[in-house]
């Protein structure tokens, strides 16, 4: 079994994408489950976790139509407000959906670099254990030290950093990313998705050996226990296709045992998530 843990679907327009720059273009148009099945297929990939695109409650509740309606998207990360003070009603009205797995918010693109910390941010965060529900952190290097601080004042809420903390690969960079993640890995209850590498690479010159480095450094962080993987579809297809970006993964867990790759594709996403597969 393998679980493509981080792919978006969106019906493009300009008001709820703003984030699709100019240079994004290929991206505004259609994506939805039908695009995406035969690429499954042609990998051999089982399942998916749906992962927000956009900051509403719409966007939770169209996820969750989606997988009601296809049995391959078996978990969703959506979004509330966990800054509101209706989170908690948010949060309750999801709380029969059994797909609903996490939430996430775009924290990296927020002009306050310590976002995360604020008080009205963190008691969302809070209220997420009782609802069983995971945290994507979607960050950029420059975050990771506040990561580390929001993790450790919630032990036991489980998170996942979203493509590796995007890294600038194109340029080779290795430092500060590097401690910041390993000091992130230390706390037990964060995991790391190995996705959204190829657009953090020369989009249209980059080589598998690029990403070596980058990975070895999560494994050597994390360890297999503690790593899932995501295409980043349709993104990815900006720098790579999916059948490209999978072979990335499925091309470097060929060095592990057969264990460690069954943890790394199917158990560890299971367990996180709480997916049933």
């Amino acid at each position: 079994m393998k679980v493509d843990t981080h792919q978006h679907f969106w019906k493009y327009n300009e008001n709820d994408y703003p984030w699709m720059t100019a240079e994004m273009a290929a991206l505004r148009q259609e994506f939805e489950p039908p695009d995406l099945q035969p690429l499954l297929l042609e990998c051999g990939i089982d399942a998916t976790v749906a992962v927000q695109a956009r900051q509403s409650l719409r966007e939770t509740e169209w996820l969750l139509e989606l997988a009601r309606e296809y049995h391959f998207i078996k978990g969703v990360v959506g979004w509330v407000d966990l800054r509101s003070q209706q989170a908690g009603a948010q949060l309750e009205r999801f709380a029969s959906e059994e797909k609903l797995c996490g939430v996430r918010h775009v924290i990296h693109d927020e002009p306050d670099d310590e976002f995360m910390l604020r008080r009205d941010f963190l008691a969302g965060i809070s209220l997420l254990a009782e609802f069983d529900l995971t945290y994507d952190l979607l960050i950029f290097p420059k975050h990771l030290r506040y990561a580390s601080k929001l993790v450790g004042m919630y032990p036991a809420q489980p998170f996942v950093v979203d493509h590796i903390a995007k890294p600038s690969i194109r340029t080779g960079e290795i430092q500060p990313w590097l401690a910041g993640l390993e000091r992130l890995a230390a706390f037990p209850n964060v995991l790391c998705k190995v996705s959204g590498m190829v657009t953090e690479a020369r989009w249209n010159g980059w080589q598998v050996a690029d990403f070596d480095v980058y990975m070895d450094a999560v494994f050597n962080a994390f360890g297999s226990s503690r790593i899932m993987i995501g295409s980043d579809w349709p993104v990815c297809t900006l720098a790579g296709s999916y059948t490209r970006v999978v072979d990335i993964a499925s091309n470097y867990l060929a060095r592990l045992s057969v264990d460690e790759q069954n943890a790394v594709w199917c158990t560890n996403p299971k367990a996180f998530y709480g997916l049933s597969v």
